[in-house]
Formats: C-alpha cells, structure tokens, sequence
C-alpha cells in the first residue's frame, strides 16, 4: 500500500498522520444532503470542510494517496447503490486530489479510469463529466493502450501531466512546447463590496501569491514542475524527494533548462499516446534525476521518500468593476504582455482602433462607429485657416494615437477633425473562426434560445423549453478552433453585476462579428459567486426596504438548487466574506490564510460544466419625440411600473383583502405577446389590462416552472371581462407594452438603479440574437433573391446569445 511511503516535508514538519476512518468522516462530511436548503448553516461548514480536505492533501502526500483510496471506494459504492446525487462531488474531490499527489500506483489509475469510463453509459450530466475525466486520465497515463485494455502491467506509473499543464499554463511559463496560458479576472461589483469586502478578497488574492514571506517566481514554479514530474515517474523506490527538492535549490537559474527538458519529455509521452510503453519517459527522467542529483546511485534506492509539491493557485487579478473600467481592455494588455503574444504583433495604437470606444461610453447602436454629419467637400484645399492637414495624411503610430485620444473629445465648433478609419474585408479565416464559435453545441436544436424560434400560425416552435447545460462534446461534430489564451471572468456580487456581464458580453460579441480581434485568440469562460449587500438595521428610503425583501441573487439561487455543489462551495463562499471582513476586523493582526482565492481556484479549474442563460434584447422608446429609441440587454430581471402609482401600489399590496377585492389601480397598457406552453404550440395573444406595474423575471424560483422564457406578472390581479379570463401571470417569449393613456413609465433593468429608464412609451421585449448570426445572414441575403431560407452550416448556427456560467455539474435533475 502506498499509505506506507516515507514522507518528508522541506518547509515544515509533518503532522500526525489520519487513517482512512478519519478522512472517510471528513468524505462524508462535505457531501451535499438533501436537507442542505433547509440548514444553511451545514452549507457552509461543509464548503469550509472541503477546503480543509484539500488542505490535508497539500500538505502530506499519505494524506493524498489514502484521499485517493477512499475516494474511489465510495464512488463504487455510490454506483452499487444508484446514489447520483454524490458521484459527481466525489469524482471533483477525486480528480482534484489526483492532481496533487506526488506519486499513485498503477492499480488505482486503472480502478479511477474503469469508473470515469462507466459514468459514458449514464444521462447527463454525468456521461459528460465522466467522459472530461476520461480522457485527463487518458492523458495522464504514460501508456494509455494498457489503460483502455485495463491489464495489469507491472511498472506503468503517471507522469504528472495534469500538475505540468495546470502550472505552465496559470503561471504563464515560457517554455517552447506547451503554449497555452490562462489567466482569472476577478470583477467585483462597488454597490456590493465596501471597502472592508473588497480588503478581504483583495487582500486574500495577495497572500496566496507569496511564500515563506516572499514572492512566488517563475522559478520557484519550474522547481515545483520539476520535482512533481520527477517523483510522479520515478516513484518512492527511485527517487529521494527531500534531495531532490535541495538540489534543485541549490541549481539556481540552471533549473530552467530542467523544466525545458522536463516538458519535453511528457510532450513527446503525450503525442505518442498508445504507441510508447512508458519505458522512455521513466528512462528520460531517471537520467536528468541523476544529474540533478550527482550521488543519487551512492544510496540504496528502498529509502527514498516524496516531498510536498504544493499546487498553486493561478494568476488573479481583483477588479472592482467600475464605470470607467474595460474588461476587454484589460484582456487585451494581458494578451500584449504575454510570452507567446509575439505569434500576434500588436501594438497599442492598432488595439486602440480595434477595440474601439469603451462600452460604457457609447450606446450599443454606436459601439463600433463614430459617425458624425459632415459639412465640408472632404478635401485637404478647403480646411479652414490654421487647422493641420497632417492629422489626415499622417500614417505614423505617434499621429494615430494622438488623432484617437482626440477623437474623443467632442470637436469645437466650425473645426474639422477626422478619425483614422480602417476598411478590411475579412479573410476566409476570420469569417470560419465566427462561425465555428457561433455554431450551436447541440447540433439537434433549431431557432433561437429562449423558446422565440418559429410558432405562430405555423404551429411548432423549433426549440426546447429546457434550460440548455452542459458542454456536448460528444455530440458536437463542429470543432472550434483551439485558442492559445483562456481568459476565467469570475464576476462577484448579485444579480446586478450578471446584467452588466450580458451587456459588455453583447456588445463585445457585436463588435467582434464586425471585427474580430480577441475571438481568435482568446477563449472566455464565466463564473459567477453571489455575493449580496449587507442588511442593515435601518434603511435610509422605502425603496431600500422593498430591495432588501427580494432575493436580489436569483441566479445564484438557481445554480445552488440545480448543483448541490455549487450549493456547497461557492454560494456558501458568498455567504462567508461577509463573515471573513468581520473577523478581519476584529483581529487585523491575525495572519492571513488564503481560503476566498483557494476557493476560487478550485472553482476554476472543476467547474468546466455551462448553464445557458439567455440574454434578452429589450427596445426602448420615449414620449419625447426627441429623445431616440433606446436598445439594451438584460439577463433576470424587469420591472416597470407607473411612479405616480407607486404609493398606492405598495398599500394595496400589503393589504391583502384589497388584493383580493378586485380594486385596480394604475395606468391601462396594451400587452401583445407570444405565449409559449409545453407542447411547443405558441399562440399570439392581446389585451388591454390597467395596471400599476409588473415584474418580468426570466428566472423562475419555482424548481418545478423552471422553463426557459419569460414570466410576466402584473402589480394587480386584473378583472376578468366577459369574452376572456385575464390572467395576472403568463410565460411568453416575446413582449410588447405601450401605454395608452398620457403617463410614463420607469423601467429598471436587472434592479439595477443605475439601468433606470424613465418617461418610456413602450416597450419589445425579444430573445437576443446572437450578432455573428445576424453578420452571417446578412452576408448571405446579398448573393439570394426573395426570402432567405436557413441552409447549410446557417442551420446549426446558434441563433440565439446565452451567457454561459460555469458550474461543477450543469443541471443535475
């Protein structure tokens, strides 16, 4: 048994060791339960008890390897007794413990890789998940055509690819033969975190980039690579991990070469997959271990032990998003300073021109254009006195930014100012690299997301009412394009932040079906932990009460119900820093232990399974002729009501016998929309109904309702008339309001204040269409006559723009 392998830690002393029995309990402890919603108090002690788990693996690789036995022999049982609710925590604690540990028999990968292949024979998500594992064990093993026979060869050990490709990849290590790179922005929303959360999670990210009272480098990393990869293929009985570890400390800046020699010999373990025995990679490594280690054949080889080669957490970035702040800005300075961004020579000026204005400067109509009335020939002669004609002819990148900041600036009157503009017809590449990325995943399901595809007199709408999830890779024949860089967007707060996510995510992807520039080269993942203000004793305006009535985290709500463990970790993390700022507080001098980015990491790197949200296009018009129409976005929620009604709104609501009275207060609008039932069979369908407000959510709190579209619910129950029965709630695809009588009405979108709209007329409401569709038909209505009809790869393109969320599971029903 491998519980019997010496252990040495260099940095500090070992603790006593647990048996099996105690991390059996502490298995079973951190398992999500049915009776979790009810104690949220057992949510979070179980979300800490998964941190300590890991913390235990970190620290002693006989924690690790006894983690890993008793892991596997759960999941086993869970498949003998049919209990699904805990595979799928059970194998992200399993794969996450395999990642860490120094060394693993052959017999337990072979056990681990049988169960991930058995999980392909069951519904999702499990197939999915299990299919993902699959192939990192696949790849993990030195010889996987012994795996997929499941012999038993008598020294076929792992060779720590997943620890290699994990670190080179997060800390950016420039190295030759494994390109990719990743990165985690953290954007936290300012009407959430106070200063007090925002030092937490600031201050949390800080402590875990340093070590032993410094910073981690680059080649501390390699060191870490290095002595994992050795001790992976080596194992206890050839290798001497405490000398190793010395060694290469004592190497210096040489241990570049090491790491270089290192990725190269699990590359080429990796490309020739079946075809090798795993003989040459071990016989590759012992020799660059003896160099390392010059008097490693002067001792016997039975007394070597393993030491710690601690995982770190991956490169953050802590925003807090303002209005001032661009995400794809920031994406781009990363891309710029990468080590592998000279494949892409940019500069600043050109991603100035690329990228455009910031989207929080210009309306979505406006993103990518900057159109201005013009009142002169367009010929240098005719410029008035004293303006430059330089500043139109000059190409050089000093003229180019200055002309950019410029053009920024509103022009003075009677003065000319041009901006450089660039007209490029994009190449084949570009136009397949969108289409690849705006090819729907699941193949099988036609029109637009959100149930608004087809209907009416037709009869049958093209899409599912299910809530899409999961990554179909096996069912997906459209590869996209591998990208070098992965950017992981963990947006922190409530349902606010997600509205102002959908909406920089709309407009980054309408500017890109104009232009690409970061979809060929980066690939954006999402994350969400809900995060909600702080309740106060006393609130300064009613408006705040009636705020802090509603579950202002509908999405989080959502994916702690579908995901028992996203229910677990992460909506549990959201409750704990609040109480994390308030221990800080009490004890600002207390060390510091990294649990929020630990977390986080861990979120990153298992959470790999979307949920789709559908973003929904809303327009906007006002009772000012002068004002122009308004387009937006938005993700949760909309509400809309009759301000001079709000007063009384809110009496008859908490009244409930004049609820139930009949009595009706407010403004008659008329409603025109399509309403979708479960049979697919949508109907058109107007009223006119007086009413003083109503909600439109498009995520429902009822586990039992949980379709995709919208719910309207009107402020008042609506009387019924003699031709029709009014109802109060309905689910429709698409809405349309206007007011009839001379009142305007405030709209919020997403309850977000700072997304009010007021003195509006009417409102449309529609699923959002995805804009590389929208430049897709366009393209192809040019060169067909009369009404375009789908036809080819047009067919599987997602019509439809969800914002997908990471979660460990997807849906689990």
């Amino acid at each position: 048994m491998t519980n019997k392998i010496p252990w040495n830690n260099a940095s500090s002393t070992c603790s006593m060791e647990p048996t099996e029995s105690d991390l059996y309990r502490s298995v079973m402890a951190v398992l999500p339960r049915g009776t979790d919603h009810q104690h949220p108090q057992d949510c979070l002690n179980k979300g800490m008890l998964r941190w300590t788990l890991h913390k235990k693996v970190q620290s002693n690789p006989v924690n690790s390897s006894s983690l890993v036995w008793v892991l596997i022999k759960e999941l086993e049982k869970a498949e003998r007794w049919d209990s699904r609710k805990s595979i799928i925590p059970l194998l992200h604690t399993l794969m996450y413990a395999i990642i860490q540990t120094a060394y693993i028999p052959d017999e337990l990968y072979k056990r681990v890789y049988s169960f991930c292949k058995r999980l392909l024979t069951y519904p999702q998500p499990y197939c999915t998940v299990g299919l993902s594992y699959t192939r990192q064990i696949k790849t993990e093993r030195s010889t996987p055509a012994m795996i997929c026979t499941l012999s038993l060869p008598t020294q076929n050990h792992h060779s720590g690819l997943m620890y290699q490709r994990m670190v080179t990849a997060e800390q950016r290590l420039k190295n030759e033969h494994y390109p990719l790179q990743e990165r985690v922005f953290i954007l936290a929303d300012p009407e959430v975190f106070s200063s007090s959360l925002e030092q937490v999670v600031s201050g949390d990210i800080e402590a875990s980039s340093l070590f032993a009272g410094g910073s981690l480098s680059p080649l501390h990393h390699m060191c870490s690579v290095v002595q994992h990869s050795i001790q992976a293929a080596l194992g206890a009985e050839q290798c001497n991990g405490p000398k190793l570890a010395r060694a290469l400390k004592d190497v210096g800046q040489d241990v570049e070469s090491h790491f270089q020699e290192v990725l190269a010999a699990l590359q080429q373990s990796a490309e020739e997959g079946g075809r090798g025995d795993g003989a040459a990679l071990r016989s590759r490594l012992q020799r660059l271990y003896s160099r390392i280690v010059p008097d490693a054949d002067s001792e016997p080889l039975s007394c070597g032990r393993l030491c710690n080669s601690p995982l770190p957490n991956p490169e953050m970035s802590f925003h807090m998003w303002t209005e001032h702040l661009d995400i794809w800005r920031v994406l781009a300075k990363w891309f710029r300073s990468s080590s592998v961004s000279e494949q892409f020579p940019l500069s600043q000026e050109q991603d100035d021109l690329v990228l455009g204005d910031s989207p929080s400067d210009l309306m979505p109509s406006d993103m990518t254009r900057f159109s201005v009335m013009s009142i002169d020939s367009g010929i240098e002669g005719d410029l008035p006195p004293g303006a430059d004609p330089s500043l139109s002819s000059s190409l050089d990148c000093a003229g180019l930014s200055a002309l950019w900041e410029q053009c920024k600036i509103e022009p003075e009157p009677g003065r000319l100012s041009r901006r450089r503009c660039i007209k490029m017809k994009p190449s084949v590449k570009e136009s397949m690299v969108l289409m690849q990325d705006t090819l729907q995943e699941n193949a099988g399901l036609g029109g637009v997301e959100g149930g608004g595809g087809g209907g009416g007199r037709t009869g049958r709408r093209g899409a599912t009412l299910q809530r899409r999830a999961g990554s179909s890779a096996t069912q997906n024949p459209f590869l996209k394009q591998q990208r070098l860089f992965t950017a992981r967007i963990v947006a922190m707060g409530d349902d606010r932040v997600l509205g102002r996510l959908a909406k920089v995510y709309y407009l980054f992807r309408k500017r890109e079906a104009r232009r690409l520039f970061l979809t060929m080269k980066v690939n954006l993942q999402f994350y969400y932990i809900p995060v909600c203000c702080a309740t106060t004793p006393v609130s300064s305006t009613k408006e705040d009460l009636h705020q802090s009535k509603e579950n202002l985290c509908t999405l989080g709500s959502y994916l702690s119900t579908v995901d028992p463990w996203y229910n677990s970790n992460i909506k549990s993390l959201g409750c704990m820093i609040p109480e994390l700022a308030k221990m800080q507080q009490m004890n600002p001098g207390k060390p510091k232990e990294p649990f929020v980015s630990d977390v986080i990491s861990y979120y990153v790197r298992t959470g790999q399974q979307p949920v789709y949200f559908t973003i929904y296009f809303v327009k906007i018009t006002f009772n000012a002729m002068s004002k122009d129409p308004v387009e937006d976005v938005f993700l949760t929620h909309l509400g809309m009501e009759f301000p001079e009604f709000r007063q009384i709104s809110q009496s008859i609501k908490a009244d409930k016998h004049k609820r139930g009275s009949g009595e009706i207060c407010g403004a008659v609008i008329s409603l025109n929309y399509r309403k979708v039932t479960l049979s697919g069979r949508d109907v058109d369908k107007g009223m006119s109904v007086r009413t003083s407000g109503a909600q439109i959510t498009a995520i429902t709190c009822n586990e039992a309702e949980d379709l995709n579209c919208l719910t309207m619910t009107l402020n008042e129950s609506p009387t019924k008339s003699k031709n029709n029965v009014l109802e109060s709630t309905f689910r429709a695809s698409n809405i349309k309001i206007r007011t009839l009588e001379n009142r305007p009405l405030t709209v919020t979108l997403d309850r977000d204040r700072r997304r009010t709209y007021t003195d509006v007329q009417s409102l449309e409401i529609s699923p959002c269409l995805d804009p590389g569709y929208c430049v897709q038909k366009i393209i192809r209505s040019k060169y067909e006559l009369g009404e375009c009809k789908e036809a080819g790869l047009s067919k599987y393109m997602n019509k439809g723009l969800p914002l997908p969320i990471n979660t460990f599971a997807g849906i689990i029903t």
